[in-house]
């Protein structure tokens, strides 16, 4: 099949690297491989070289460079994460209080990605930690979307119920007070992939003195905001269903969040860095 570009020096570029993907290459084979003239196979994987697409190995052959894995890498980017980079910051200073994003693995949720509080009391919860999915918002999210015989396997043993479970596909949203750890409550609203299916939970948690025991009331709007905003990073829509509580308050700050359910790259506030480094503390 003819892949011709119409742009000669790509195309045998492309050829050269296309040829080195079976193995390493002496000049000799190289121009065996691609069909080219040798000093036009030499000049070219030489000038790919001084871009480390090609390498030479300890024989001195030709081989595919550093370069083209991390280019591979940079194209694999989690949407998800990097989305998460910017709403997580926003949520945190929209609520004063720690955000967080979580994944089920198996039988627990993991944190993929927090901003914590600058000061002052906190809830900090260490990205890659594994928490159990008995206890917590976030796991009640996690769980009251999955099929019923996946509910009943978990629930037990459960602080919540599968009443509660219900209560939380109805409304879109889920908090706990005092659920996993003593003193601390927290809100978690679902993120959708482009299929409508749940597959993060967004999160905020802190002291129950400052969320309250009726925290829903206090945060829903800015959680489900932020859900629905990682939700469009997916190519999905605000979750069906979700609202904040009646008589719920909106938040201090820039919550809703600008873009919430636009399939556009959410933009940092000025001065935000991303996802600040975690540090020791309690768990909700």
């Amino acid at each position: 099949m003819d892949n011709s570009s119409g742009v000669g020096v790509i195309d045998k570029a492309v050829r050269i690297l296309d040829s080195l993907a079976v193995g390493p290459a002496s000049l000799a084979a190289l121009v065996e491989r691609t069909g080219l003239a040798r000093p036009t196979a030499y000049r070219i994987a030489v000038a790919l070289e001084s871009h480390r697409m090609v390498a030479r190995d300890a024989g001195g052959r030709f081989a595919l460079g550093r370069r083209l894995a991390e280019l591979s890498g940079a194209a694999t980017v989690d949407p998800l994460l990097a989305a998460a980079a910017f709403v997580l910051p926003r949520l945190r200073d929209a609520t004063g209080e720690s955000a967080q994003l979580y994944g089920r693995r198996d039988d627990v949720r993991v944190c993929l990605a927090a901003a914590e509080r600058a000061a002052g009391l906190r809830d900090t919860v260490p990205v890659g930690a594994a928490l159990p999915m008995s206890a917590g918002s976030a796991a009640q999210v996690l769980l009251a979307w999955e099929p019923p015989a996946e509910v009943t396997r978990l629930i037990e043993g459960a602080r919540f119920s599968a009443a509660a479970l219900s209560a939380v596909r109805r409304r879109g949203w889920a908090a706990s007070v005092a659920e996993r750890e003593a003193g601390v409550a927290s809100v978690s609203a679902p993120v959708r992939a482009a299929d409508g299916r749940v597959v993060a939970a967004v999160s905020v948690s802190g002291p129950i003195d400052r969320l309250t025991r009726t925290p829903g009331r206090r945060h829903a709007g800015a959680v489900v905001a932020a859900g629905a905003e990682l939700s469009a990073s997916l190519g999905a829509g605000a979750a069906p269903g979700a609202k904040p509580p009646a008589g719920a308050r909106p938040p201090a700050g820039a919550m809703p969040l600008p873009g919430a359910g636009r399939r556009r790259a959410a933009t940092p506030a000025r001065g935000q860095s991303g996802t600040p480094a975690p540090s020791s503390g309690p768990l909700v």
